[in-house]
């Protein structure tokens, strides 16, 4: 047995097990998938279905995203994974001499391996602040790239990318997505807001907009369901119809269509009937402010104060060290004085009992 504090010893007896096994924060897909999709999954195994995303378990889906996005005329496209619908969106969505701009710790320049790069096309970066890009400096740049008579020679700026939440767990106010779609209308460039967290940032207390509102402020989005309770994929929407020509071809082309497409459509089918996919991502995010209020108790200071499932406490290297080979969590950079970064990631299947765990390791 380990040598643990007195108070201990009075935990839950599922805490008090997970003491004894590791736990882990690492990130929000490292679960299978909800029960009760897996559930469907087993009920209809054995009905025959088109395939490519043409049964009628993806028809279904498609219809209920419709109407949850309040968009009856919504083009909506089940793809694999997250990676793969990034590029593909933003490969089919470019032409061949275009560029999309992000901020400098976006998801696609930073952790996609160049797949955006690998397309042809250059990710074009702005400094982050806290994870987001500022209308302001999106402007400038602009303004500067087109009132420079040299423009012919550099990549021409064709899209802008955005994440909600963004890779710092941080979510856009409602103006402040206003504010963007408002200069890439002016420039005619479509926003692309890279959702694959999305249940997770509208369900955050901080969120000032919901599903409809986020719909109707930008040229195309994802509903994430990798990170949010499914097995895999990822659901694509252009809002207004807006689907680039052939867009199912290119979907192919990227290695993101899934033969038995019937396996997403039965997932997000299953994710938007009674309110699933809110409700799941409402429970990561009260964990996730469990933790941060546990944390916050015993003293520790937070790289970022993020809203959302993705906390950033500051641990030193002795702390580091204690939880090693308890508690698995990632390290993201040290800061000047020797303390680390870390992120601790709640997600729709984290039990109480993780929280309580670290609590007691800590």
């Amino acid at each position: 047995m380990p040598h643990l504090p007195l108070t201990t010893y009075y935990l839950p007896l599922t805490t008090y097990y997970l003491l004894l096994t590791m736990i882990s924060f690492t990130c929000d897909y490292i679960e299978g998938a909800h029960p009760e999709i897996l559930k469907r999954l087993v009920e209809t195994n054995m009905v025959q279905v088109e395939g490519y995303g043409e049964d009628e378990f993806c028809e279904a889906a498609r219809a209920k995203i419709r109407k949850a996005t309040g968009c009856p005329a919504a083009d909506v496209f089940f793809l694999v994974g997250g990676t793969q619908t990034n590029s593909t969106v933003i490969d089919a969505m470019l032409h061949r001499y275009e560029g999309v701009i992000a901020v400098d710790t976006g998801h696609i320049a930073v952790h996609e391996s160049g797949a955006v790069e690998f397309s042809g096309h250059k990710v074009i970066t702005l400094p982050g602040h806290n994870g987001k890009m500022e209308a302001a400096e999106l402007r400038h740049y602009l303004e500067h790239f087109h009132g420079d008579p040299t423009w012919p020679h550099m990549v021409y700026p064709g899209m802008v990318y955005i994440s909600f939440p963004t890779e710092y767990g941080t979510i856009y106010s409602r103006s402040e997505l206003e504010a963007i779609k408002n200069v890439c209308e002016q420039y005619r460039i479509p926003l692309f807001i890279d959702g694959a967290r999305l249940g997770y940032g509208l369900m955050s207390p901080a969120a000032d907009v919901d599903l409809k509102a986020l719909a109707s402020l930008c040229d195309v989005f994802y509903i994430g369901g990798t990170k949010v309770g499914a097995l895999c994929g990822e659901a694509v929407v252009f809002p207004r119809g807006n689907a680039p020509q052939h867009f199912f071809t290119m979907v192919k082309q990227h290695g993101a269509l899934l033969a038995k497409g019937r396996v997403l459509g039965l997932q997000f089918d299953t994710l938007f009937t009674d309110n699933l996919y809110f409700n799941i991502a409402r429970h990561a995010i009260d964990m996730a402010m469990e933790l941060k209020s546990m944390l916050s108790a015993k003293g520790f200071e937070f790289y970022i104060d993020s809203p959302t499932n993705q906390q950033f406490p500051i641990l030193t290297q002795a702390q580091v060290d204690s939880l090693n080979g308890k508690v698995a969590f990632e390290v993201w950079d040290q800061l000047p004085d020797g303390r680390y970064i870390t992120r601790f990631a709640t997600s729709w299947a984290t039990p109480r009992a993780n929280i309580e765990a670290l609590g007691a390791l800590l």
